[in-house]
């Protein structure tokens, strides 16, 4: 365990910090919250961007130790703490989690959550677009997950962490899961393990009503 709680700089709707905040409560390992206040462009100041130049939550600080990246960060904690459990040092299994983990910076951000940008935020995507994209990488996973109880297996690992969040509120983006039983099942196999915390929900979308 860290000697101090380890700071999370992070904003309550960002699904890149929803998977550190969750993988730090799974861990049980104790965590600071820090608001970021995006609205405000607090990700902008000085102070933030000698955290990460990339201006961009989540950052960490664990005791000095600064990261930013949700993925990355992921790594960092699976490795820290994790005692073997979040990410395998079996390299067939750890090249399995890099894959999502590869999925999750791509076709889920340039789908499910770029679609949510649109509607939580006012990003200015093609709806159309990035809906069909989200659309083809939930109809993979439904295949997959037929297969499988977590994306890489028999137990949950930080690929299921940073793909959870941004699937789990796709309706907020206008992206139905009503034609994915599997995905919704596992979906609830992440909301069921012990110390799950949720992100907070926006009336947005197919939210809306």
């Amino acid at each position: 365990m860290p000697q101090s709680p380890i700071k999370l700089y992070r904003h309550p709707l960002s699904g890149h910090a929803h998977r550190v905040e969750l993988l730090l409560s799974l861990l049980n390992v104790p965590t600071e919250l820090v608001f970021v206040d995006l609205a405000k462009g607090a990700h902008k100041t000085p102070e933030f961007l000698a955290l990460n130049p990339f201006g961009q939550v989540p950052v960490i600080d664990d005791n000095g130790t600064v990261l930013a990246d949700s993925n990355a960060i992921l790594v960092y904690l699976a490795n820290q703490y994790g005692e073997g459990q979040w990410l395998s040092a079996d390299p067939v299994a750890a090249a399995q989690v890099q894959r999502w983990l590869s999925v999750a910076a791509g076709q889920v951000a340039y789908g499910p959550a770029a679609a949510r940008l649109i509607t939580v935020f006012g990003a200015a995507f093609n709806a159309e677009e990035v809906i069909h994209r989200a659309h083809v990488l939930l109809t993979m996973m439904e295949s997959e997950l037929g297969t499988t109880p977590f994306l890489t297996g028999n137990q949950p690992s930080i690929a299921d962490v940073a793909n959870y969040a941004y699937i789990a509120h796709a309706p907020e983006g206008n992206v139905s899961l009503a034609a994915y039983p599997n995905v919704r099942a596992w979906l609830q196999r992440i909301e069921a393990l012990p110390g799950f915390v949720p992100m907070q929900r926006t009336a947005a979308g197919l939210q809306a009503n």
